[in-house]
């Protein structure tokens, strides 16, 4: 069976991964690198480009050695999920503007939005999924690693 890399989804997204990748350690080593001891601001990006690398690599390494069929693969689906695609991302953006009302409300409307981009979710589901992963989060985040951001407050728009 010939080889094929023609249109392939891993190909492209190894690609992506790849660049994503070459821009960190490109930018990474502008900052202070530091040791492995001691890292710096510049070590952490740097290293990460890295694994991004290699994990590209990986992936489009996976889409050539893979058999293809005559049928091309399509990048994007027939018909995209417009109704996700807009959970999934006004979910970090509901995050941000929600998140002046404390840690709790940001991350209760972060996962409660981006949880009914599901087809199979319902209002009930999102709304218990969201429940658990803030309380969670506030216990975590909060409590136990002490970040400086308020549960709840009130804030005045």
């Amino acid at each position: 069976m010939p080889h094929r890399v023609k249109f392939k989804r891993d190909y492209y997204a190894g690609g992506l991964i790849i660049l994503f990748g070459l821009v960190a350690v490109v930018q990474g080593p502008g900052y202070t690198m530091g040791t492995l001891v001691r890292m710096g601001p510049g070590y952490m990006p740097t290293a990460l480009g890295v694994i991004l690398i290699v994990l590209g690599l990986m992936i489009a390494g996976s889409a050539i050695l893979m058999p293809g069929d005559e049928v091309s693969e399509r990048i994007l689906p027939p018909e995209p999920q417009w109704k996700a695609w807009g959970c999934i991302l006004s979910g970090p953006l509901l995050f941000v503007l929600c998140g002046q009302f404390g840690l709790l409300p940001g991350s209760f409307a972060c996962v409660f939005v981006s949880a009914l981009g599901d087809r199979s979710a319902t209002w009930k589901s999102a709304f218990i999924l969201a429940s658990v992963v803030s309380g969670f989060g506030v216990i975590l985040f909060s409590y136990f690693l002490q970040v400086p951001m308020p549960v709840l407050t009130w804030r005045a728009l």
